[in-house]
């Protein structure tokens, strides 16, 4: 099935979780399950703690592990010398590294997917087990397994932008007695030109340099470039120049 991504204001998307559940029956629609993995800094530190080994020294061991997204204790071993050199010298360092290499990578906690809700013909049940967390039912399944079996997946995305947005127009509307209707002309020449400026700051999707800097070479004057260049945009980092391909 396909991923659906649907955004909404941030303080209103329990609504729109309480109205799939009334329309499709609290039966037929879940939240997701997702888990926190022990990674390298914690899973050290967590084994110094059951070990009893003094937290100072676990908190120097787990602060050799360099900052990069998904480092191995392995992989650190190899790039951090001083660390190498004490799980070959010390016993104590090399028993911890050993037992929190054999626990990296395994689930740690369970908590609810930030958006994920899975929606099912039959009661949700008779496809998966179901697990409670406080008064939140979730499928055990992580998403992609529920991708797997063939489930539909709705992204429910509570967007502070959105909220922003929402505040904006009442805003407006309380101190200058002005109703925005945001959606009335998509065609007004000044908002693409604000675009093609690079103007877009606080914009979702639109206000990192490097999608600014695409839109300022895209130069759009319809909804539908901004559509397709949002689409079609995709980074390539190579040393220190950012190309787009």
């Amino acid at each position: 099935m396909p991923d659906f991504d649907v955004d909404f204001c941030y303080e209103r998307r329990g609504e729109v979780i309480d109205y799939v559940t009334r329309k499709y029956g609290a039966d037929h629609v879940s939240q997701i399950i997702t888990f926190g993995t022990m990674a390298a800094r914690m899973v050290i530190r967590d084994v110094g703690r059951v070990l009893d080994v003094p937290y100072a020294e676990t908190d120097k061991l787990a602060k050799m592990i360099p900052f990069e997204i998904h480092i191995t204790i392995a992989k650190a071993l190899e790039q951090n010398r001083e660390l190498k050199e004490l799980y070959d010298t010390d016993e104590t360092t090399k028993k911890v590294l050993d037992i929190a290499m054999g626990l990296e990578g395994m689930p740690r906690q369970a908590s609810t997917h930030a958006c994920g809700i899975v929606i099912t013909k039959d009661p949700v049940v008779s496809y998966v087990p179901l697990y409670l967390n406080d008064t939140t039912i979730s499928t055990q399944y992580t998403m992609t397994i529920l991708e797997e079996l063939g489930l539909l997946k709705m992204d429910f995305l509570g967007l502070r932008t959105l909220t922003v947005i929402s505040d904006a127009i009442k805003f407006v509307k309380k101190c200058r007695g002005i109703d925005v209707e945001f959606d009335k002309d998509m065609n007004d020449p000044k908002v693409y030109k604000l675009w093609a400026e690079g103007k877009t700051c606080g914009i979702f999707q639109f206000e990192s340099a490097g999608m600014t800097n695409f839109m300022k070479e895209l130069k759009p004057d319809s909804l539908e470039d901004i559509i397709a260049g949002v689409s079609l945009y995709r980074p390539r980092t190579y040393g220190s120049n950012s190309k787009i391909y």
